[in-house]
């Protein structure tokens, strides 16, 4: 998948993440991008084409696949972080992350599936977490949204495989964003997560981990749990 003369479109672009894809795929070349958010008053970005995107709407996204009928990549970044655990946290709130990430991406990726393969074929980019692959106390749902988005990631990439349809997915760990303001810890650049995406999509990589921490998580799944999970003592 190559950057320039793409016509991109990015799910969640009016801060974050999806405000830099935006950003660097107008630097890198694309001949058009569409950035979305459900606030579109909110897009700052010079040069995009903004439009209203609410992936938990049916109604919305349907619009949006009409509206943007160019797309020849689509990036699924949009995303909320409620901090809820599953067996005490607000059930409106764990379904709402499902909502978003799991049926979300899906809604979008199936009103965005004909159009890209009418345009070629092109690419999708999920955008994931480390915390797709483990759990953390605190944001359980959030965890259990994105290893489904995972497991989602992994079967349209199979189907969408015999339409020309790459599918990538980029994982990674603490960012300084919004959503992670509240959190004392070292974080990302967003601005350097986001090259590194880019990067390997052209490069053909189908699964980008973005950092470090990210790796190494990845590289345990194949350990004892206890190795991921050190506060869980051996019984």
């Amino acid at each position: 998948m190559k950057i320039a003369d793409s016509v991109a479109l990015v799910t969640g672009a009016n801060r974050g993440i999806g405000r830099h894809f935006a950003r660097q795929l107008l630097q890198r070349g694309a001949a058009k991008v569409y950035a979305t958010a459900r606030t579109p008053e909110l897009v700052d970005v010079p040069g995009v084409n903004v439009l209203r995107l609410d992936v938990t709407d049916p109604v919305s996204v349907a619009a949006a696949a009409a509206d943007a009928g160019d797309v020849t990549l689509l990036i699924n970044n949009a995303g909320v972080a409620t901090y809820q655990n599953l067996v005490t946290g607000e059930l409106e709130k764990i379904r709402l992350e499902m909502e978003t990430h799991y049926f979300g991406t899906l809604d979008v990726v199936r009103a965005f599936a004909p159009v890209l393969a009418r345009n070629g074929g092109g690419a999708i980019m999920n955008v994931m977490s480390l915390l797709s692959w483990m759990s953390y106390d605190g944001a359980n749902a959030y965890s259990a949204a994105k290893a489904a988005q995972w497991s989602l990631t992994n079967g349209i990439r199979l189907e969408l495989a015999r339409q020309g349809t790459t599918v990538a997915g980029l994982h990674l760990g603490g960012t300084d964003t919004d959503m992670m303001a509240a959190f004392d810890v070292e974080k990302n650049d967003p601005a350097d997560v986001v090259r590194t995406a880019l990067d390997g999509l052209e490069a053909g990589e189908i699964e980008i981990l973005a950092d470090e921490n990210t790796v190494q998580v990845k590289a345990a799944l194949s350990a004892d749990p206890r190795a991921l999970y050190p506060q869980i003592a051996r019984g």
